[in-house]
């Protein structure tokens, strides 16, 4: 396969220089092994040949025919200029239409010789035609039949001839070039014999030229599997060589500050859940492993008393400990929380952003070097060089995935034996993304709601209804309750009919005139962001109108209402994480999804799955079948060691498991991978990682 990898492109019958540099910067196409790789991403049927006489409707499929060109004419001068052909095939006849390459095409395409003709068939003025189809010679022994691979191609390429045909044709070259069937193949023989899968020869030629549908889907099983197994074996094996090479700070000791806490500062009893994460994070801290835990939690499930007792357990074994977040609001509310469960045992709690003066950053550097300030709080201002602790033993990340990994690195040059690292996310990841793009991570879940919190009641509602919403929303707002207003544009442009902030805020206001109305948006300062932010949690304003700012970080117990406004413009996982800003308290609370009348198939059964369901993990399993996982927040950066061409993480999971129990197995046999089918899987693993950037040390 390596030797494949060596052989340029350029020198494959139908390629040449030219057309390399082409696929090289389009495609990333530069050798004979990348052209192997890329498969198709759709097929096609080309056993039927349909007659011209049987066409009806306006609405057909890509479809083929035999027949012969009847006449050519050409219109128009220049870049205007079309080319228009007669085809008939004895029922009927249908025109076909070229707008590029006119003079080349005539030169080629004859009248009286035989052709097969692919496209699809569009009704204009009671005429159909086909627009750029693919034209053949008809040859029996080599007419297109059965499966058809369609190819990814970009503009740039269709603006230089290269049609998917093209793309059949180079492969087609390739697989009578090359003896697939000779190729090493990554996986070994007893893998493969143990899962049924096809040899790496086999999948090739059927990935790309399909023998039957069987034999296509069996391919693509192979190279998911393939590409799973790979992946999963880069990340166990990253992550048992990390717990060798790291050894971690080993908190033995459970004292006065965690069992104070526990005995004096609960407000509430924990959960089972609680309990359970913390049983799991201790046994982490004890075990002389660097700790690197994934803390999953729906919004409101108390993940923040898991951080603060996890940090508790670090100051009992006199180190300090930090939270990073990713924005001031967020930050601030982790030090006004942390600090009053602090206050009951004595502990100093700082705070540091980037609003933070000089005098107070001087203040809080000293006390960080002399050990006074046991736990520090911050946006990126704490991954700054200045920061330096005196004894750093636990960091945590909220909303980690809003960190690069680069950020998150820095984090563990603060001790000279890193930190344990606890990082946090409220937003739930399906099963199958924490097992390919978080499988470096320990998880942990706390999967039950504390008591007395009731689940939000959600609808759908239409601008018809909006003012039987307001009438409600006024009944809240007598009853002393607050709400949110959420836009998705600041201000409205003349290219859109979507409600923006500005506008809304002057409608609410005059709406609610006995009520304070105030809003935030990204593009306001940070001092004036806070103001407004401030009047309404203390109380002072009734109502925030917002964009999606808001949509981690503000607690506000006393907000019942969420309304969304033009709700199909938002993720199922954004309106969730929208929507958990309410039923914080015990107060029944309420999101209204208001959504214009008509909007499509997908988007109704977006907004009817907030409306049946409040389970954030049920949730982002539904988002990611309907958006698919490349679209799902956060997994842009995650550091994924290998490209995934055909998984589809939405909906292979089994093939996940399996791949993943396999990669455990192989590696539980031979950690180092120092056998003679350890060392070949590892040295396939260096081949796929080329040049990437080694993050396998951080989480």
């Amino acid at each position: 396969m390596t030797d494949l990898s060596r052989l340029d492109i350029k020198y494959l019958k139908g390629v040449g220089p030219k057309r390399a540099a082409l696929l090289a910067t389009e495609l990333g196409i530069s050798s004979y092994y990348d052209l192997l790789y890329d498969f198709p991403f759709r097929y096609i049927d080309r056993s039927q040949v349909y007659t011209i006489s049987s066409l009806q409707g306006d609405s057909l499929p890509s479809m083929q025919f035999k027949g012969r060109f009847i006449s050519f004419t050409t219109h128009g001068e220049g870049r205007k200029r079309r080319l228009q052909a007669l085809f008939t095939d004895g029922t009927g006849t249908i025109e076909m239409v070229w707008f590029n390459r006119v003079k080349s095409l005539l030169e080629t395409y004859k009248t009286g010789v035989e052709y097969i003709v692919f496209g699809q068939p569009k009704l204009f003025k009671n005429t159909y035609s086909i627009i750029h189809p693919e034209v053949d010679v008809y040859k029996p022994e080599t007419a297109p039949r059965g499966l058809v691979g369609v190819y990814n191609l970009t503009e740039k390429l269709r603006n230089h001839y290269f049609t998917s045909r093209t793309l059949q044709k180079l492969v087609a070259a390739m697989l009578q070039a090359v003896d697939v069937g000779s190729l090493p193949d990554p996986l070994p023989p007893r893998l493969r014999a143990r899962r049924g899968l096809l040899s790496l020869g086999e999948a090739l030629r059927n990935i790309h030229l399909p023998a039957s549908v069987e034999l296509m889907q069996r391919a693509q099983l192979r190279f998911k599997y393939e590409e799973l197994f790979f992946l999963e074996l880069n990340i166990i094996k990253n992550v048992k060589g990390r717990n060798a090479k790291l050894p971690g700070f080993v908190f033995s000791h459970i004292g006065d500050c965690f069992n104070g806490f526990y005995e004096r500062g609960l407000r509430f009893p924990l959960t089972g859940a609680q309990k359970r994460v913390i049983k799991e994070i201790r046994a982490d801290l004890g075990s002389g492993r660097q700790m690197n835990r994934l803390l999953q939690g729906d919004v409101g499930s108390g993940k923040t008393i898991v951080a603060f007792m996890t940090m508790l357990i670090a100051l009992d074994n006199g180190f300090q400990a930090c939270i990073m977040a990713p924005t001031e609001i967020l930050a601030t509310q982790h030090y006004e929380s942390i600090s009053e469960m602090a206050s009951v045992i004595g502990v100093h709690v700082g705070l540091l952003t980037g609003s933070t003066g000089k005098k107070e950053r001087d203040r809080l550097h000293a006390a960080l070097l002399d050990g006074s300030l046991q736990i520090l709080i911050g946006t990126h201002a704490l991954i700054e060089d200045t920061v330096q602790f005196r004894n750093l033993g636990l960091a945590v990340i909220d909303e980690q995935h809003r960190f690069g990994v680069v950020q998150r690195s820095r984090l563990w040059k603060k001790n000279s034996t890193p930190p344990h690292v606890l990082v946090m996310t409220a937003t739930p990841i399906p099963r199958t993304l924490s097992m390919t793009v978080y499988g470096d991570l320990d998880v942990s879940v706390i999967d039950e709601l504390p008591p007395g919190r009731k689940p939000v009641t959600t609808r759908m509602r239409y601008e018809s209804d909006r003012q039987q919403v307001y009438h409600f929303l006024g009944t809240e707002l007598r009853q002393g309750r607050q709400a949110y207003i959420v836009y998705p544009l600041i201000e409205s442009t003349e290219k859109t009919d979507l409600h923006d902030l500005i506008n809304g805020y002057e409608a609410v206001s005059q709406e609610f005139p006995h009520y304070r109305v105030v809003y935030v948006h990204g593009k306001m300062k940070p001092k004036e962001k806070q103001h407004q932010m401030e009047l309404f949690v203390s109380g002072q304003a009734q109502i925030l109108v917002a964009t999606t700012v808001i949509e981690v970080g503000v607690n506000v117990p006393n907000a019942s209402v969420m309304i969304i406004e033009n709700a199909e413009r938002f993720g199922l996982s954004q309106l969730h994480q929208l929507r958990g800003r309410v039923g914080r308290g015990a107060d029944q609370s309420y999101c209204i999804l208001m959504t214009k009348h008509q909007i499509a198939g997908d988007t109704r059964k977006r907004l009817e799955v907030m409306v049946q369901s409040n389970d954030g993990f049920k949730i982002a399993e539904e988002d990611m079948k309907l958006r698919g996982p490349g679209d799902m927040e956060g997994t842009q950066q995650s550091g994924v060691a290998f490209n995934l061409k055909l998984t589809n993480l939405a909906t292979d999971g089994p093939i996940v498991e399996m791949a993943r129990n396999d990669a455990m197995a192989v590696l539980d046999a031979d950690p180092a991978l120092q056998g003679q089918e350890g060392r070949r899987l590892d040295e396939h693993m260096h081949f796929l990682r080329g040049q990437q950037a080694d993050w396998s040390l951080i989480s």
